[in-house]
């Protein structure tokens, strides 16, 4: 049987519309609890996937959260020997981070809402294209320079990094794409401060707007998430370079 590890930071933000498509394939999943659990003893090799997921903290507060240096240890050394990684928001935040690039306070303020990505060549000749003109939910205030060698694959307005690959088996996506309608009730309670202190955004805007998009993202999210795990997770490992 195939594994996943996923470091979760928040209870509510877990793989959410991306669990059901691990398991019709097979995959059994192992939530590792950031703050909790010790990062310090998983062992890159351990599992087949790791999953890093969203959360309210920055990549760059290990003064205030000890356990990133450790998480930011693993995540390395799974991309360094191309194991498979992906990372959602934070996570693909911690990627950069790991590979050497700058994370830091997003210029156009933060960007909370949904939103079509704009996916680049390579970004439409890999997974992502499952995406194409779907609105994904953004939740971020925090972007990442796209790292060295990583090959670009979607932007927005407000964020020109949106998504990039790494080698053949790290995907990073600073968007949400494994939310569900469902699942997002549990954010509008968990995010409750950040949305009242965030101009022009407010829970029944952003019910609404949940309700208008996450019929189409779910189906599309799964289909991007099982496009990645065929082509790349569960097949060959071929030369780092092509899109995912």
């Amino acid at each position: 049987m195939k594994s996943c590890i996923a470091i979760r930071h928040v209870a509510f933000e877990d793989l959410g519309g991306f669990a059901p498509v691990l398991a019709a394939r097979g995959v059994e999943v192992r939530y590792v609890e950031a703050g909790f659990d010790d990062l310090a003893e998983v062992d890159p090799g351990d599992a087949d996937l790791l999953a890093v997921l969203g959360g309210p903290i920055g990549a760059y507060e290990d003064h205030l959260y000890p356990f990133l240096a450790d998480e930011l240890r693993l995540i390395e050394a799974r991309l360094r020997r191309d194991a498979p990684v992906i990372g959602l928001c934070l996570g693909a935040q911690l990627m950069a981070r790991a590979l050497g690039a700058r994370v830091f306070a997003n210029p156009a303020g933060k960007e909370i809402g949904w939103s079509e990505p704009v996916l680049s060549v390579a970004g439409m000749d890999s997974a992502l294209a499952a995406l194409d003109g779907v609105a994904v939910l953004h939740w971020h205030g925090d972007t990442f320079d796209l790292p060295h060698g990583a090959v670009h694959l979607a932007s927005t307005a407000a964020t020109p990094n949106q998504a990039f690959q790494w080698g053949r088996r790290g995907l990073a996506l600073q968007f949400h794409p494994e939310v569900t309608a469902r699942g997002l009730e549990r954010w509008l309670i968990g995010h409750a401060a950040e949305i009242a202190h965030t101009p022009d955004v407010d829970v029944v805007s952003l019910r609404a707007a949940i309700h208008r998009s996450a019929p189409r993202l779910e189906p599309a999210g799964a289909a991007m998430l099982g496009a990645w795990l065929d082509r790349i997770v569960f097949a060959p490992v071929h030369a780092p370079g092509s899109a995912v």
